[in-house]
């Protein structure tokens, strides 16, 4: 009797643990997906499991679905890291749209806020940790901040006390999580700043384990001599350098491409840590101001109205306007400018300035051109698509083995305005067109360029590659389907083929659509760790 009890006991015990549920070892199991690491292996098999935020294994054998949570079904799907953005416009703007959606669709996981020309958030600290963002982010202390706060928007070079009051705020930038200084040196008041200045502040970048980030100087007839001054700032301050958005514009300068990968190979067989990003686009975005000779716009918009008042001046200055076009965007063609936006007349919002002489009734030139161009800018500018670059030279920015990749995106509204379409297409155009389509890059390679080359050059240690113990920032992609569908006269349409989207352990994106999770953390410096 006692015997057969005991045999009862154990019978029930037995079944007791036979139906007890396996323990939730993973928040996901993302199965059956081909991985794409970003190391530049070819594609695998694996499954992944996910746990507070980040990878926790990465199995040859399918996990049971039993211990996870939640199961996502990866089957005919690549599994990369979450693309990492080298350049974008957010300044202060990234609170008023906190999803970050035309970045998240198109597989982006991390955006750095370079602040060539806007302005930075101060203090960073404050700002960042009470952000709620829908992708990691990274600050830089920007020049053309601190700057203005010094000087304004006068055409001069610092004192000793003004270069020390410039100074002090890299530092305290730094020291509050900037990943390094960042200059857009084509703008006002930036463009106004001697070599030397920006070797002084990016020597206190550098004492804080910060990078330097450039919008370079010139990036048309003086290319060569801006790759040449920003190789020399990462030499004397002995700092690592980045080139945005690398870029050969106007018909004179197609063809440069050969000669300024050399000069930054060059650098980097010197012991200099140069390396540069693109956008897939041949057509760059930016201020109507940069047609204009920069020292007539000291001053900013009345500097300028009260200079063409004068007819010498104004005289000088569409003098050097004529130059300036003829080596941008063309002589007479003013088709290749094209209006984001304009107060003058909204109607003219994704038209070029050939169509807006056309309905005054300009005959279609040079000096059309330059006459409307003072005209708007006198009325507050624009902010345009000029189309101005050689795609051979593209692809000879991409064929380099350490060259990233950008999108130079604002943060839109969908249906508002009118976007350069890189602001929805720039990293699914790089697989679609340079991987797919000509195939100038392995899969693997390109997946490489947007995740683990650009999270070792901003010191993210954990980010930017599968393996156990990252974070999981992760892109699944319909690599068959991927496809920019946006245009530049029709800009408005999110890219096709991307089909989940996690940041740090978080689906942001599920099927296409939106989750309305802000899981972004802040990417700080260095100095200040992680």
């Amino acid at each position: 009797m006692i015997r057969n009890l005991y045999l009862l006991f154990c019978l029930a015990v037995l079944m007791s643990c036979q139906s007890a549920p396996p323990e939730k070892t993973f928040d996901w199991i993302i199965s059956g997906g081909q991985i794409v690491d970003g190391t530049g292996q070819p594609p695998f098999f694996a499954d992944l499991g996910i746990k507070d935020g980040k990878i926790s294994m990465v199995s040859f054998t399918p996990l049971d679905p039993r211990t996870a949570r939640h199961i996502l079904d990866a089957k005919g799907l690549f599994v990369c890291p979450g693309f990492i953005d080298l350049h974008t416009n957010i300044t202060t703007n990234a609170q008023q749209l906190p999803l970050a959606e035309n970045f998240i669709r198109q597989g982006t996981t991390s955006v750095l806020a370079s602040l060539h020309s806007g302005d930075q958030p101060w203090p960073i600290d404050t700002y960042a940790d009470t952000l709620k963002f829908g992708a990691n982010i990274g600050f830089f202390a920007g020049h053309s901040w601190v700057r203005k706060r010094i000087l304004g928007l006068e055409n001069r070079q610092a004192s000793p006390a003004e270069l020390d009051s410039m100074r002090f705020y890299v530092a305290e930038s730094m020291k509050q999580g900037a990943l390094g200084l960042a200059t857009g040196l084509e703008y006002v008041p930036a463009n106004y700043a001697s070599e030397e200045e920006i070797v002084e502040l990016a020597k206190v970048a550098a004492q804080y384990k910060g990078l330097y980030f450039t919008h370079m100087r010139n990036e048309m007839d003086g290319v060569l001599e801006s790759i040449r001054e920003s190789i020399k700032i990462g030499a004397k301050a002995g700092i690592p350098v980045e080139i945005n958005h690398l870029k050969a514009a106007g018909k004179p300068q197609w063809g440069w491409s050969a000669q300024m990968l050399a000069l930054i190979d060059s650098a980097r067989n010197a012991g200099i840590e140069v390396t540069a990003d693109v956008y897939p686009y041949m057509a760059y975005s930016t201020f109507s101001s940069i047609l204009i000779p920069q020292w007539a716009m000291a001053g900013g918009r009345e500097g300028l109205i009260k200079r063409l008042k004068d007819p010498v001046t104004r005289e000088n200055i569409k003098a050097e306007m004529r130059e300036i076009i003829m080596r941008d965007p063309g002589a007479d063609d003013l088709s290749l400018i094209q209006f984001r936006d304009f107060d003058p007349d909204p109607a003219f919002k994704g038209k070029t300035l050939e169509d807006y002489a056309l309905h005054l009734g300009k005959p279609l030139n040079l000096e059309t051109t330059i006459d409307l161009l003072l005209d708007i800018e006198t009325q507050g500018g624009f902010y345009g698509i000029f189309h101005a670059m050689s795609e051979d030279d593209l692809r000879n920015f991409i064929r380099h083995p350490l060259t990233m990749f950008d999108s130079d995106a604002d943060l839109v509204v969908f249906g508002a305005e009118h976007p350069h379409p890189r602001c929805y297409g720039a990293f699914p155009r790089v697989i679609e067109k340079y991987v797919k389509e000509e195939g100038l890059l392995t899969l693997e390679e390109a997946v490489r360029r947007m995740t683990t080359l650009p999270a070792q050059k901003i010191g993210q240690a954990k980010r930017g590659s599968i393996q156990t113990g990252y974070f999981a920032d992760l892109a699944l992609l319909d690599v068959q389907n991927i496809r920019d569908n946006a245009s530049y006269t029709d800009p408005h349409h999110y890219p096709s083929g991307v089909e989940y989207v996690f940041v740090n352990g978080v689906l942001v994106l599920k099927k296409g659509e939106m989750t309305g999770q802000t899981p972004g953390m802040w990417l700080k410096g260095k100095f200040v760790g992680q």
